[in-house]
């Protein structure tokens, strides 16, 4: 599933291509991706609309129109948002916004990813069960504090996982975030110390920032806004690397289950 900074290197590559575009037509098909509209009622707010904004909320992209609904865009596990100047006849794709110079193509395997519209002055009430920003910079040290010392009961890597607590975290990057700050996945969050509190926060911060610098992790579907794969996955230290040498200890890569999700780690340098 693209996490944060997939979803980010998707929206600053359409900012280039869509803002001030004018959507001429819509084609889709699978209707069932439409969320609380009709086909009908979505092409008739959305065409002849000049798209004014794009913009990522967690793992949400936001396409803003000049009539003022936004296009929410969730590409789940397997979608894609992809900018093209000719039609394509790619076969996973769902959707298709005919845009005045190109083309702005959903694609998807699963067919999970979904479309919706929202009200610009509805965003705040749609979104608030939606946690922090994993980027925000009022994510401070204290905020993630006051956030675990709420969850302490509770597993720490599902805590990471938790888009109403911290949003844009997913599997490969917890682990990789858990890895970089030296904790062991397994731990749960009350029996951290302030000074593991502070390694997670830095942890949390370098790794999504350096995966945003690397447009993203390409494991499997994940592509950019210009179909191009992102460059992460090169520099993975535990995701997937069970039986592998720790490369920094040299300890075997152990691989767990917590809360249905596959989690790997290094048993020596995880504490």
């Amino acid at each position: 599933m693209p996490e944060l900074p997939e979803v980010q290197t998707i929206v600053s590559d359409l900012h280039q291509t869509i803002i001030g575009q004018k959507i001429v037509n819509f084609e889709t098909a699978w209707e069932k991706a439409l969320k609380n509209t009709s086909l009908s009622e979505f092409k008739k707010t959305i065409l002849s609309q000049k798209i004014t904004d794009i913009q990522r909320r967690g793992k949400n992209i936001l396409i803003f129109l000049e009539n003022d609904w936004v296009i929410l865009v969730h590409l789940k596990m397997t979608g894609q948002l992809i900018f093209q100047n000719k039609p394509s006849k790619n076969k996973i794709l769902r959707h298709n916004f005919f845009l005045e110079s190109g083309f702005l193509e959903f694609r998807d395997v699963r067919k999970f990813g979904s479309l919706n519209l929202v009200k610009k002055a509805d965003l705040e009430k749609y979104f608030e069960k939606l946690g922090i920003d994993a980027l925000n910079p009022k994510f401070t040290t204290q905020k993630l504090t006051k956030i675990l010392q709420k969850n302490k009961t509770k597993n720490l890597k599902s805590v990471l996982l938790e888009q109403n607590l911290i949003t844009g975290i997913g599997n490969i990057y917890a682990s990789e975030i858990l890895f970089e700050a030296k904790i062991n996945p397994h731990r749960q969050t009350g029996s951290l110390s302030a000074i593991e509190i502070n390694q997670l926060h830095r942890a949390i911060k370098k790794i999504l920032r350096k995966a945003v610098r690397m447009r993203g992790t390409s494991d499997s579907d994940y592509l950019d806004g210009y179909g191009h794969k992102g460059h992460f996955q090169e520099v993975l230290q535990v995701y997937r690397k069970n039986g592998q040498k720790c490369p920094i200890c040299g300890t075997i890569i152990e691989k767990s289950t917590i809360g249905q999700r596959s989690t790997f780690y290094c048993p020596h340098c995880q504490k």
